[in-house]
């Protein structure tokens, strides 16, 4: 299973300082020549990773604590060695010793250990070589050793010299370059900004806030370093993850170097021109893009167009493939994997209606549960003729006569089928469920109606199809699939695009970590919904095939095919790198690859250094790849780091930051900042608007352009408060989870005082307004957080899956709450609001105010915080007012308790 093979390592002192691997072959690495060694959990397993110069080997299929303990085995053999070095060539010592004096001395800068290290690697020498190495460890240096060194060795032995010459140096430098930093690309930056600018460890990661200046501050690090002539401009490298940010980073630096950008000598680039430009370089032509991969649904059509082809020549995939659509559209995740109860209704259900869950099928009758669902769509895709739950009269022992309402009556043969809630101990989590089971066998024998069941064990087991199957046959029911036009025609659009970019990003990982399908079907096992789970793991892996050849018929590469080729080109010594710094911005959505391709750069350039900027906060691409891990794992990535902060926003009110701040981060997995803002709180600037699903479903589009009209009616009346322009509008964005939200259809209206834009929760990132109205912040598929997006499929081809329910979601309504500085409206549906408002609720209290889509107050329930109160009649005609999220929320007021207790038991 494993694609790196089997592997040997010996770690003996015999072999004069290296380290023997026999993979596919024997090769003796030199201890001097490998820069590093980690660890990582890929899809089933631990690997070690030993990066040396010209290569890389990963040594893969070991448990986590084997993983530990053979990198702390190679780190101790490696480090004996550079011991034994710097003991036998005691006469080298006294040069270093005078390297050392010359920069420490003279205070001239900030030393990290690449520094001390590029200083030691001039003086000749093994002794030298074994001191600048970047694994030497001196907390294992044997005592005698250590005490037999010169005086200024501490910086290299003991981390709190150094730290203490840095913390001396940041100090008076931040008073040395005050007037440079007062005045940097047209603003004063900040103290935490100034001090990013001026730290310089080999590994930096700038943790930074929504809003908070990280491309300023990237600015200001180029500035700085280019001020002090720390490096030369060419040896200077920025990453940026889109063009337009690669080319705002350019026109700023330009800018405050005061020089045309064509004639900047930085290279500021995206990963993929990157890698573009290294195979160029080595290649001597540029790689041959597929042309699909330049538009920006060309993946996404590439794709359709496989899974289309498969479809007309593969009849084992149209069948996978329509099952998967069909009947597998959801995972079926047992009630007990969720909080509450509460929770689990709204994940199967399509909506609520008075409060019980409504679970639609594609045979349009509303079912019970996901796995009644999922029998109605499979007789549906087999155009297999059925009743739901049709009224039968029985006669007991006794002769009463009572009516049994059987799940499912097949007409052609008079068959009746109930779905029992039973496990494979015949037991059931129901309270007298198993007698009633048991009452209905009995009354089916005796009136000698053709009958069988299904359970939910057989669901668990994944025998409850072919179960179905094999008795619907034995009763010669005709079965005829309904056709691929049929099927996507019923089949929700948002299911087919969810499929697909669940496929897209799955792609990417299976390519970019050579898995095999065994190795997918392993961890389908893993899932709770086994049996979709093998079935995707199926038709994902025939798409990949198909992708994979169609790049290499056509000879051609896409995006993540270069990047992997440049990360190899750099490996293996073709291409040699000139960057001593490399500075990577939105540090947050870094994948995999691109991170391989960080390494592979730093780690061929010696002394080289990386400073990463971004926020984990605003992690919202795991579809497009990224691996948010990498960066809040960063230090087990990329070695020994300083990590600095932004906590200042220049965009949100207080209120907003803090609010959203405190919101995200009740994800414990997120890094912990205290976010401040240069603008003053806005009372009550949190608004909730709920609105009434009177026909089925909520009109946004309506509540959205009653609102707007609204706001611009009031911020007229005021202008004079905010116009400093004739013409000047305050900027309104209208944000949704999905694009059929749309209320503009595409063309935003136009009003006197507001500019009106409309943009999904993802491509409005980097964005910022004045107001944001948030759209359809609700429970349910397509609301917040949307339960599809979250999909368990995901963990098949994701090494680190996140624990925390909805992680991503959460981070993705943070990003849509933190576009406004003054003010934000949530618009929700009345009976399935949010749980997301609830939270925002319990953490700014009062602060959110429930209004209506005119502006009028609302009583928010004091109890559940999402409901609203509301005037009722009890009984005997007296009034009391009680929640209307009613049965989920008991709490009323003004009324009995002897008459509540009615009004419930009646409800």
């Amino acid at each position: 299973m494993f694609p790196s093979g089997k592997w040997k390592l010996t770690l003996d002192p015999k072999l004069s300082g290296r380290i023997r691997l026999s993979q596919g072959g024997d090769v003796d690495l030199s201890c001097l020549d490998i820069v590093s060694i980690s660890t990582s959990k890929a899809l089933l397993w631990h690997t070690v990773e030993i990066r040396a110069r010209g290569r890389t080997d990963n040594l893969s299929g070991l448990s986590g604590d084997a993983s530990e303990q053979l990198a702390a085995d190679l780190h101790a053999f490696i480090n004996t060695h550079l011991f034994d070095l710097i003991g036998t060539e005691t006469d080298h010592l006294l040069d270093v010793d005078a390297r050392l004096r010359e920069i420490t001395e003279g205070n001239r800068q900030y030393l990290a250990q690449a520094d001390l290290g590029r200083a030691i690697a001039s003086v000749p020498g093994s002794a030298a070589a074994a001191l600048s190495h970047p694994l030497l460890d001196p907390q294992l240096m044997p005592a005698g050793l250590k005490a037999s060194l010169p005086v200024s060795f501490a910086m290299l032995t003991d981390p709190c010299v150094r730290h203490a010459y840095n913390e001396a140096f940041v100090a008076a430098e931040l008073r040395k370059f005050q007037p440079f930093f007062d005045d940097l690309d047209g603003r004063s930056l900040s103290d935490q900004q100034r001090e990013a600018c001026i730290r310089l460890e080999d590994n930096n990661l700038l943790v930074a806030s929504a809003g908070s200046g990280k491309s300023a501050t990237m600015v200001g690090k180029v500035a700085y370093v280019l001020e002090k002539q720390l490096y030369r401009p060419d040896e200077i490298l920025l990453l940026a993850f889109n063009k337009s940010a690669a080319d705002e980073l350019r026109t700023r630096i330009a800018r405050q170097l005061q020089v045309e950008e064509s004639a900047l000598k930085c290279r500021v680039e995206t990963f993929h021109a990157l890698g573009r430009g290294i195979i160029e370089d080595v290649e001597g032509r540029p790689p041959q893009l597929a042309n699909w991969v330049d538009h920006p649904a060309g993946e996404a059509r590439a794709i359709e167009e496989i899974i289309r082809s498969l479809v007309e020549t593969d009849p084992e995939f149209a069948r996978l493939w329509c099952d998967l659509l069909v009947v597998h559209a959801k995972a079926d995740i047992p009630a007990e994997v969720f909080d509450t109860e509460a929770d689990y209704r709204r994940y199967v259900s399509d909506r609520l209606r008075k409060g019980e869950a409504t679970i639609g099928s594609l045979a349009g009758v509303i079912v019970k549960s996901l796995q009644e669902k999922k029998i109605v769509n499979w007789l549906w895709l087999h155009s297999v003729a059925f009743d739901y739950e049709r009224q039968i009269a029985v006669e007991d022992d006794d002769g009463t006569v009572r009516h049994l309402h059987p799940d499912f009556y097949y007409t052609l043969t008079d068959t009746v089928h109930e779905h029992f809630a039973l496990n494979a101990d015949g037991t059931s989590p129901i309270a007298d469920y198993v007698q009633h089971a048991e009452s209905k066998r009995q009354a089916y024998h005796r009136k000698e109606i053709d009958f069988f069941e299904t359970t939910s064990a057989q669901a668990s087991s994944e025998t409850l199809l072919s179960t179905l199957e094999a008795e619907l046959a034995r009763r010669a029911v005709p079965f005829e699939r309904k056709s691929y036009a049929e099927i996507t025609k019923a089949v929700e659009p948002v299911v087919i695009k969810h499929y697909h970019k669940l496929i897209s990003t799955c792609i990417k990982h299976i390519r970019a970590s050579h898995l095999t399908l065994d190795m997918l079907l392993e961890r389908a096992g893993t899932l709770h919904d086994k049996e979709r789970a093998k079935l995707y793991a199926r038709v994902v892996w025939m798409i990949t095939r198909g992708y994979s050849q169609r790049l290499e018929e056509t000879n051609r590469i896409d995006f993540d095919s270069m990047i992997a080729d440049a990360v190899r080109l750099v490996e293996t010594g073709r291409y040699q790198s000139p960057y001593s710094l490399i500075l990577v911005d939105e540090f947050q959505d870094i994948s995999e690859p691109r991170a391989n391709l960080i390494k592979a750069l730093k780690q061929q350039k010696a002394f080289s250094k990386v400073f990463a900027v971004g926020d984990d906060w605003q992690s919202i691409y795991r579809f497009a790849g990224s691996d948010i891990t990498i960066f809040t794992q960063f230090e087990a990535n990329f070695g020994a780091s300083w990590q600095g902060r932004l906590e200042q926003t220049y965009r949100c009110n207080q209120l907003i930051a803090e609010t959203a701040a405190r919101f995200v981060q009740r994800n414990p997995e997120q890094i912990a900042k205290s976010v401040r803002s240069t603008r003053p709180a806005i009372p009550r600037s949190i608004r909730v608007i709920p609105i009434d699903d009177e026909r089925g479903r909520p009109d946004f589009a309506q509540a959205c352009h009653c609102l707007l009209e609204r706001l611009d009616h009031a911020l007229g009346s005021i202008a004079a408060q905010w116009r400093n322009e004739p013409d000047a509008k305050l900027k309104i964005l209208v944000l949704w989870r999905y694009n059929l939200l749309d209320p503009f259809g595409g063309i935003p209206p136009s009003f006197a005082n507001i500019e009106v834009s409309g943009l999904s929760f993802h491509r409005a990132k980097g964005l910022e307004a004045d107001y944001t109205v948030l759209l359809d912040v609700s429970e349910g598929d397509y609301g917040v957080p949307s339960r599809i997006e979250d999909d368990e499929l995901l963990n098949l081809v994701i090494p680190r899956p996140e624990t925390f329910a909805y992680a991503e979601e959460r981070r993705l309504f943070y990003v849509a709450l933190t576009r406004a500085s003054r003010g934000v409206y949530l618009i929700t549906n009345s009976r399935q609001p949010s749980r997301y408002i609830r939270e925002l609720c319990e953490i700014a209290g009062e602060e959110v105010r429930y209004e209506t889509i005119e502006g009028s107050a609302l009583r928010q329930c004091p109890a559940c915080l999402v409901g609203q109160m509301v005037g009722k009649r009890n009984r005997d005609g007296t009034v009391f007012h009680g929640c209307n999220q009613f049965p989920d929320c008991r709490h009323s007021e003004g009324v009995p308790a002897q008459s509540s207790a009615h009004l419930h038991r009646r409800a």
